[in-house]
């Protein structure tokens, strides 16, 4: 039980802090460890030019000077892309994106060549995709070459226009009916890029009708609960669904190309500009490299847009301490945490988390840190005990012109823990008697310390707990939990709530009401008080001693105290040791007789021997027949032709391969091993026999003829 009261200290905490996550921070060193770990080379490589651009953009936007090296592998692709007359518009377009930032050298004959077939390209564009590589690939050209045109700007507008829906999103195609918001971004783009090439000659009203499609577009933007919007798709036909980030960072490529060339005619909310850029931080650190490069990307466009920049106000913490008296810090910076212009952070009121009532602070300025860029309060107001609150912050620009570059969002809600020691005093365990109420037994308790009072009590008594909890501030403090427990020496626990009045916490246990709800076991109990806050540095689960009761024997019908559940890691503990009994061995005879018993097993082993010795020295002396002669070997048949004299030991030989098998087949080898080896030597006989048999037969023949 102690492990649940714990946890669920341990989930008050996590829950308030996911209060807090709602809570934008800039862009910060973790996106540069995750950019240089997603971005890596795969044998040496990226895997297209797609990639190999997202990778250089994204090095490039965070700042990461020691990078992988990709600018050799970037140039090789790039030199194959420009170089290969199979090259699609999409190759040439990532190709030239990623040489704007790798910085490869490329032949203006290439150049040429590339501007002809895009020019093609887009004379023969028959989708949405077609017209968006061939025109951008053409304005990148053209940041290189200022001697790049396209012909007939104002008929590829319309072009790409006719792909435009009613409710501001677009279609990749005349063929397809299906419309979405990550087209509208693709589409903005590639018309920002025909309106670079344009001249005067450009239809006016069009642009005014793509200023309408675009409010139509923000008409369908999404929000979540903290403010943030975003753009989503559903399945489009033919198309994945791309996601809030791919389908945001889409549109948000596209409204900042526009905004670049349209000359200040796309006007749009600040605060919109500014949720979107909130979207984009509070997805934190991406784990996936696209999603990385789009808020990366997305994020830079925003700050470099020329319709609204906008300003991230952050706390490095969002918890203060009343007892080490730590001061409120806000830091005010763009989504890549530059420095911002001029401007003064005012605390414009402060309200209980669970309280719409008036602002318990009046309106004051935070005092800015030229040194670290902070705006601090150093000291909390007196009205600002422990407690979680919600701060309101407003960011005032100095300068009126930066009004219409910056966008602050207006006042900022920011969720605020204020901790600090509570202090507990008047700490006292009693024992009163059940008529009278008068005090029996009472002992101080010093929870601060570690000592433990011994008490006992029967069912005729009560358990009297009392203590106070004031805060720093000398307010009368009410915890989240304050718990009494009870643990029999059975493992039997019992948990009471401590109630309180004000400032003063009580709990009263009534044993004869008790006892069935004990179980009527008597004997020893261990006390343990919890007290637990989120916001109290000095949470206590403490043991303050123990309690002998004894209580009266339980009736026939009496409930019978739970089973206690098993701890599940007893099964990897140490096993009770298993003893075998075995029986008496049966009685064995002399040691005498079972040698002799040896010894005759062996007699015929020995005489095997024997014969093998016998038949290895006939073999020696083979070829002296005056010699074996003397022995009785009888040698008269044995051939005298050289090759067949050769077949004949062979064939002897092969006999006494096969003896000495058995004589291995005894000491060592079994019975399957015996088998394979004897199955060879048979073959070996059997070729060998064969031919010295033939011999014979035919001398045998010749001398019956003769």
């Amino acid at each position: 039980m102690a492990r649940s009261i714990v946890g669920f200290l341990v989930l008050l905490l996590f829950l308030s802090f996911c209060e807090v996550a709602s809570f934008f921070q800039p862009i910060s060193d973790p996106h540069r460890s995750a950019a240089l770990e997603l971005f890596s080379l795969d044998h040496g490589s990226f895997e297209s030019l797609e990639e190999t651009y997202e990778a250089l953009r994204t090095f490039d936007l965070l700042g990461i000077e020691k990078k992988p090296d990709v600018t050799a592998t970037a140039c090789r692709l790039i030199s194959e892309a420009v170089g290969s007359s199979s090259s699609t518009p999409k190759d040439l377009f990532y190709a030239l994106k990623a040489n704007s930032i790798a910085k490869c050298a490329i032949e203006d004959k290439a150049f040429q060549g590339i501007i002809k077939r895009l020019n093609a390209a887009v004379d023969g564009a028959s989708s949405l995709l077609d017209f968006h590589y061939s025109v951008g690939g053409l304005v990148l050209i053209k940041s290189y070459k200022a001697d790049v045109h396209l012909a007939n700007a104002d008929g590829i507008f319309r072009s790409v226009k006719a792909f435009s829906q009613s409710d501001g999103r677009w279609r990749y195609s005349s063929n397809n009916p299906e419309s979405c918001a990550f087209a509208a971004g693709i589409a903005l783009e590639t018309l920002a890029g025909v309106v670079s090439f344009a001249s005067s000659e450009l239809d006016q009203s069009l642009i005014s009708t793509l200023n309408d499609d675009i409010s139509k577009l923000f008409d369908s933007i999404e929000k979540y609960d903290d403010g943030t919007l975003y753009f989503d798709d559903k399945l489009v036909d033919g198309h994945d669904h791309q996601g809030p980030l791919a389908t945001t960072s889409s549109v948000v490529r596209g409204l900042t190309a526009f905004a670049a060339v349209s000359d200040g005619s796309l006007n749009l909310p600040g605060n919109k500009i500014l949720e979107l850029a909130n979207f984009f931080l509070g997805i934190g650190v991406p784990g996936d490299a696209k999603d990385l490069f789009n808020q990366i990307d997305s994020l830079a466009l925003l700050e470099s847009n020329r319709v609204s920049i906008p300003l991230i106000l952050s706390l490095p913490s969002t918890v203060l301490s009343l007892t080490k008296k730590d001061s409120l810090q806000v830091k005010v910076n763009t989504v890549f945490g530059s420095n911002a212009p001029p401007l003064t952070v005012k605390l414009v009121g402060a309200f209980t988390s669970d309280s719409k009532d008036a602002s318990l602070v009046e309106s004051q300025e935070l005092v800015f840190d030229a040194g670290t860029g902070l705006h601090n309060l150093n000291n909390l107001p007196k009205s600002i005990d422990i407690g979680s609150y919600s701060f309101v912050f407003e960011i005032v620009l100095h300068k009126s012109e930066h009004e219409k570059v910056y966008v602050t969002g207006g006042q900022k809600k920011v969720p605020i823990f204020v901790s600090g020691l509570i202090r507990i005093e008047n700490a006292e365990i009693s024992i009163l008697d059940s008529d009278l109420g008068s005090i029996e037994t009472q002992k101080k308790l010093d929870l601060a310390g570690q000592s433990a009072v011994s008490l006992s009590a029967n069912h005729l008594q009560k358990l009297r707990v009392s203590f106070k909890l004031t805060t720093p501030r000398g307010h009368a403090f009410k915890p989240h939990q304050a718990l009494l427990k009870l643990r029999h020496e059975s493992k039997v626990e019992h948990i009471f709530v401590v109630g309180n009045s004000g400032e003063h916490f009580e709990i009263v246990l009534n044993f004869l009401g008790l006892v069935e709800k004990f179980f009527y076991l008597s004997g020893r109990y261990d006390i343990e008080l919890t007290v637990g806050d989120v916001v109290m540095e000095n949470s206590l689960l403490r043991a303050i001693g123990h309690i002998e009761l004894d209580l009266p024997e339980p009736p026939e019908k009496a409930p019978r105290p739970p089973p206690q559940p098993v701890d599940p890691y007893s099964r990897y503990g140490p096993k009770a040791e298993i003893t075998h009994i075995f029986r008496a061995p049966e009685k064995r005879p002399k040691e005498e007789l079972s040698f002799a018993f040896l010894g005759l097993t062996f007699l015929p082993l020995l005489g095997f021997l024997i014969g093998v010795s016998l038949a290895c020295i006939t073999f020696m002396f083979s070829f002296n027949q005056q010699k074996l002669s003397r022995v009785g070997v009888n040698l008269k048949n044995f051939p005298t032709n050289t090759v067949a004299a050769t077949f004949a030991i062979l064939f002897h030989v092969g006999i006494g391969a096969v003896l000495l098998l058995y004589v291995f087949f005894w000491l060592k080898l079994d019975l399957f091993q015996t088998l394979k080896v004897l199955g060879l030597l048979g073959v070996f006989l059997v070729l060998v026999g064969h031919r010295i048999l033939s011999y014979l037969a035919a001398t045998s023949a010749k001398l019956k003829s003769a």
